[in-house]
Parts: structure tokens; C-alpha cells; sequence
């Protein structure tokens, strides 16, 4: 049985989808169910930087029912063919640290036409090492929870 659409009424996404004639909107939907609209982004890292919401208000990408993920990735990948970019991210994070902005889940799609620091995103990746034997506890730990 399908989740009821949850919205916030505080929420600036909640906002859009329920008037999305304020923002630059367009359909990119995978399925006769539009459950995740897509939008560019007001603040934009590149040309055709496009955001996919969930019609679902959850905070955390675990927080959002499954069937609201359906769709996510076949429109990101609809958006990034029509971006016509070789090169793009799809970016989702969680929680403030994690560099979420608006509290609600959504996806970035984002062109990167250059290695340019100038154009698209931009990531810094501080790889960690660990021990063979300390990397299998951590791949035991977490398969012992899925």
C-alpha cells in the first residue's frame, strides 16, 4: 500500500511542489505517477543544475518511504541526457554536516563541463586508511544490519 504524500507547510520544497508555477519547473517523470518533480536549482553550481524532489516530506533519505524512491534515479537520468553534459554529478545529501541545505530529501543533478574548480561541483575527498582486518569488522558490522 502506497504512502500518503506528506508535506510541511514551512518547508520551501513542500512550498514549490504544491505551486510550482513559482519556480522554473518542468517533468521529467519515469512513470504515469509524477511522485518526484523536477526543478532547477535557484542557486545554481552550473547552467541546467536541476533538483528531484520526492512529493514525500522526510528529512533523511532513510526517513523516506521506498515507493517515493522509485523514480528518483530514472528521472535523474532523463534530466542529465537532456542536460547534455559527458560529465555530471547526481549529489544527495543528509543532515547539516553532511552539507544539506533544505531539510527536505532531494537530489542535484549537476553538469560538470570542465575540470575547472570554477564550473560545477566541487569535491574534496580526504581518503582514510584502514587496516584489512579493521575494514572487514566495519564490512561484518553493517551486513549484519541489512
Amino acid at each position: 500500500m502506497a504512502s500518503a504524500a506528506k508535506s510541511l507547510a514551512s518547508c520551501i520544497f513542500c512550498k514549490i511542489i504544491k505551486a510550482p508555477e513559482q519556480q522554473a519547473t518542468f517533468r521529467a517523470t519515469s512513470s504515469s505517477n509524477p511522485s518526484c518533480p523536477s526543478h532547477l536549482d535557484i542557486g545554481p553550481l552550473f547552467k541546467g543544475h536541476a533538483l528531484v524532489i520526492p512529493k514525500y516530506h522526510a528529512e533523511k533519505l532513510h526517513e523516506l518511504p521506498d515507493e517515493y524512491l522509485n523514480d528518483i534515479l530514472p528521472i535523474a537520468k532523463k534530466i542529465a541526457i537532456a542536460q547534455g553534459a559527458e560529465n555530471y554529478n547526481v549529489l544527495q545529501n543528509n543532515g547539516r554536516i553532511a552539507h544539506q541545505e533544505v531539510p527536505n530529501v532531494h537530489f542535484h543533478v549537476i553538469p560538470k563541463p570542465s575540470e575547472s574548480d570554477e564550473q560545477g561541483l566541487v569535491v574534496g575527498w580526504p581518503v582514510q586508511k584502514f587496516e584489512k582486518d579493521e575494514l572487514q569488522k566495519i564490512y561484518d558490522d553493517i551486513k549484519l544490519k541489512l
